[in-house]
């Protein structure tokens, strides 16, 4: 019995959330869809500056010579690391549909994570089609049959951007890593909505750590994570300063936008509430003072005005000494 109840509040919990999900989806779905397409023109361009791509010896960095080389079969572990993030963000995200507290919508969160994304991306692509640098990655160093490609053949063959292989063995997009801007994004974003320290710590831990490796892996320079640091850091806190705050529901309250319609009739009923409520603070007034606009009960205290003073009257002459 325990359990299907609990089963029924949480299916309740369940459909509520998306109610108000899908009222806030239809209203702001432009942005995010044009989140959407940028990720793919993001992967567009990269696809494209590995034609351009040259392979050659290795620029001298201060990262490869600091940290040791994990090598190839241990390259799995930056990736695995990206992964357990970028999982984690995406569970938590949708926190609000399940958990009793909550503090933003879903829809809002990915909406202010997609603008954040999208501006990085945009810098990343104006820099690495700025200047194409060797990659110090394996199967982009010279010998490798993916280091270069050859000119396409068709249209079709570049918009299609090989996936997923032409995302994973991409080469001369480096300045700055992509990978990082999906981590700071996402670790940025906990650290201002999330409610765990503990967790908030761990995963700027782990970026380091992200950092750390994706370095040790040889899969970008030393220079593509720093500015990937600062840029990306600088991106989040200029706009986020430009975008509006969004609501916060941990007093329980429903924020959500409504309809214009939904907002007229709202407006007249606090209008009414407002008139009714003036009335009768009026009439409090009056009645403090003595006033009133109500003629019947004017004469009801005429009345007993008169009655008062007639029982005056006799109490005084009842008062007053006779045979004097």
């Amino acid at each position: 019995m325990y359990v299907a109840r609990e089963s029924t509040k949480l299916w309740r919990r369940v459909c509520a959330e998306t109610t108000a999900e899908l009222q806030l989806l239809f209203e702001k779905w432009q942005l995010l869809l044009a989140g959407l397409v940028f990720q793919y023109i993001h992967g567009l361009a990269a696809r494209g500056v590995h034609y351009l791509h040259r392979p050659g010896p290795l620029l001298q960095d201060l990262g490869f010579m600091a940290l040791p080389e994990l090598g190839q079969e241990k390259g799995y572990l930056s990736e695995s690391v990206f992964t357990f993030i970028f999982i984690s963000f995406l569970l938590w995200s949708f926190h609000p549909f399940i958990y009793h507290s909550k503090r933003f919508y879903t829809v809002l969160l990915w909406r202010r994570v997609l603008a954040f994304l999208v501006a990085s991306q945009f810098l990343r692509i104006i820099t690495f089609y700025s200047t194409q640098l060797p990659g110090p990655n394996y199967h982009c160093r010279e010998g490798s049959k993916l280091a270069t490609l050859p000119p396409p053949n068709n249209a079709l063959e570049v918009l299609l951007i090989n996936f997923p292989r032409g995302v994973l063995f991409g080469c001369g997009d480096l300045i700055f890593s992509s990978h990082m801007i999906f981590t700071l994004v996402f670790v940025r974003t906990y650290h201002k909505y999330g409610s765990n320290r503990l967790i908030k710590l761990l995963s700027w831990l782990m970026a380091i750590i992200q950092s750390l490796l994706i370095i040790a892996s040889r899969k970008h320079y030393t220079v593509d994570v720093v500015v990937a640091w600062y840029t990306v850091n600088l991106v989040v806190f200029f706009v986020d300063k430009k975008l509006p705050e969004m609501p916060d529901r941990t007093n329980g309250l429903s924020l959500l936008p409504v309809s214009s319609k939904d907002k007229d009739g709202r407006m007249k009923e606090e209008l009414h509430k407002l008139e009714k409520d003036g009335r009768m603070m009026d009439e409090f007034h009056k009645l403090l003072n003595g006033n009133t606009v109500d003629a019947t009960d004017w004469r009801q205290r005429v009345q007993m005005n008169g009655k008062h003073g007639e029982d005056t009257n006799h109490t005084v002459s009842d008062a007053t000494p006779t045979g004097t």
